[in-house]
Parts: C-alpha cells; sequence; structure tokens
C-alpha cells in the first residue's frame, strides 16, 4: 500500500478521489465547503452574496449531484468541482 507521497518519479502519481459528502461530519462538511467558497473568490454579479450564502449554494449543489467533492492523494488537498451534466445520477 502506497503511502501519500511514496512513489517514484516514474510512477503516476494516485489520481483524485471522490468522497460523498454524506460520508463527512457536518461540521467536515461545512469546513470543506467554507474553505472552497473562500478560496475560489467566485464573481456573483453586481449584487454581494453573504457567505452563508455562498456555502448554502455549494451544499445545494452536492445534494443535488451537481458537484462533488474530490481528494488529491497527490497534494493532499480536496477541492469541490462541477459534475458534468452526462455523469449526473438520474437525470
Amino acid at each position: 500500500m502506497q503511502r501519500l507521497n511514496d512513489w517514484s518519479e516514474q510512477d503516476e502519481p494516485p489520481p483524485p478521489v471522490a468522497v460523498p459528502y454524506t460520508d463527512l461530519s457536518a461540521e467536515a462538511l461545512r469546513g470543506v465547503v467554507e474553505s472552497f467558497v473562500l478560496r475560489e473568490g467566485t464573481d456573483y454579479g453586481s449584487r454581494e452574496v453573504s457567505l452563508e450564502d455562498k456555502v448554502a449554494q455549494v451544499l445545494r449543489q452536492l445534494e443535488r449531484g451537481e458537484a462533488r467533492i474530490m481528494f488529491d492523494p497527490a497534494s493532499a488537498s480536496i477541492t469541490i468541482v462541477l459534475v458534468p451534466q452526462r455523469e449526473r445520477h438520474g437525470r
């Protein structure tokens, strides 16, 4: 079993892994979503959107299967990505 960053230059690093949002505690999920929202610098147009509203929007996207949490073992980082329409379950 390889550990984080325990591969040679010739080996491919492990691919990112999807993490079901339901596998995280409420506190961990909130932390992941807040971190994502704060670092993304998303443009919401001319009106100001509160942190609470941004977090709620991302949580709804996760619940609807429009976004997913991804863990990258190579960098030990986590992010949230949009799911392409063709990959969304039952849609």
